[in-house]
């Protein structure tokens, strides 16, 4: 068990009833002014998984690869992933950096230039048993007028709107024995109900079976509140699905949330400390105010803040979010703006390998590119412990 401090004195800014309340939440004793709260270092490494998926029969095909969150869980699943695919420079090159994918090979393409016949030495190399497809392409709107009403009468790939199309064209054409599509919790929109309609009934025509998976990070073993919608599919019929992992509420047996502390505890270090963590600026004073776990909404009259610095509903969620040591951190943005969280409970911004711990990137994994590059990767990722148990699923069912 390590030990991490908490200072009284830097909490000051805080009005004093939210003060109070976020030090009874930790359930520790003030001594003298410091809380020393105990947490358990979650980080794992990647590579040790590697000895044992590199004779894996089960292999994969991925697309939309970019920092590799999705194809890292699929290794620690056991799919030996064969190539990666993505149009982003730096996150090809992050591939490539890392010695966990040095058997795969990484190409720097748009999925609209890729037909199955380039696979076609890949797969003869290796030979698999079972193979998958691993993707999470960008959803743009797309009707149902031009979108999949049969195989002969689909979008091409040279449709820019279409890259859900371009990866179902390429799954047909391989016909893998199974594959996950993710995308983001927004195509369950009853705005786009028509383009997941759509979507089933692509894989329906293609004779593929699958279940639609609602799935919260943070339900398995993520220490984030990340939504995200998994479309599991195989050959066969399928007639179960995935099993939660962790509860916000567990009772005897089960395992509760992850706490981000457990997570990025040992990142709060003198040594990575930079001029990148300043949070100096236009709402800085407001922000200090802000309690762990709570965000702007607290520095309202609705939270018995006189007078309220800001009106309830007025904002986003996300402005002058401030993570709690003890609870998932919220979603991380690939690309948020200057005051959208969420930020550390020192007042500080996340920095990128803090931001990789809570995407559940092992500690061993290598990002290439600018701070803001690799930002724009772990934020775009599925976090691998997530990707880890979809494809343990995946494996279960082809």
């Amino acid at each position: 068990m390590k030990q991490y401090k908490l200072y009284e004195q830097e909490f000051s800014p805080i009005i004093e009833h939210q003060r109070i309340n976020f030090f009874k939440s930790l359930g520790v004793k003030n001594n003298k002014g410091t809380f020393t709260i105990g947490y358990t270092d979650k980080n794992y490494k990647c590579l040790p998984f590697l000895e044992s998926v590199l004779d894996s029969k089960i292999q994969g095909l991925s697309f939309f690869s970019g920092g590799g969150g999705l194809d890292i869980g699929a290794q620690m699943a056991g799919i030996k992933v064969l190539s990666s695919l993505d149009f982003e420079k730096d996150a090809i090159a992050t591939l490539k950096s890392n010695k966990f994918f040095a058997h795969t090979n990484h190409r720097l393409d748009d999925i609209r230039n890729v037909k199955a016949k380039d696979f076609d030495q890949v797969l003869k190399n290796n030979n698999p048993e079972k193979l998958v497809l691993l993707g999470g392409p960008p959803c743009q709107p797309f009707s149902k007028a031009g979108y999949w009403k049969t195989l002969s009468q689909r979008l091409g790939p040279d449709d820019p709107r279409n890259m859900i199309g371009a990866y179902l064209k390429i799954i047909d054409e391989i016909r893998p024995d199974g594959f996950i599509l993710e995308n983001v919790e927004s195509i369950l929109h009853p705005h786009n109900i028509q383009a997941v309609t759509d979507l089933a009934e692509a894989i329906d025509t293609m004779n593929y079976h699958f279940v639609l998976v609602k799935a919260n990070a943070c339900d398995y073993g993520v220490p984030q509140k990340r939504k995200r919608v998994f479309f599991v599919a195989s050959k066969k019929k399928i007639t179960t699905m995935p099993t939660q992992t962790h509860y916000e509420n567990p009772t005897e047996g089960q395992l509760p949330y992850e706490r981000v502390i457990d997570w990025i505890g040992r990142f709060d270090i003198d040594d990575l400390v930079s001029d990148l963590d300043s949070t100096e600026g236009l709402h800085h004073d407001a922000l200090i105010q802000v309690p762990p776990g709570s965000n702007y909404i607290s520095l309202s009259e609705k939270r018995g803040h006189i007078p309220g610095l800001f009106k309830a509903g007025t904002r986003y969620w996300t402005f002058l979010l401030k993570l709690h040591p003890f609870m998932p951190s919220w979603t991380i943005l690939a690309q948020p703006g200057h005051w959208e969280g969420p930020f550390h409970w020192n007042n500080r911004r996340l920095r990128n390998c803090e931001l990789a711990s809570i995407q559940t990137f092992p500690i061993d994994y290598k990002f290439v590119g600018s701070v803001r590059s690799v930002h724009k990767q772990i934020g775009n990722a599925v976090p691998c412990i997530l990707a880890q148990n979809m494809s343990k699923f995946l494996v279960s069912i082809i």
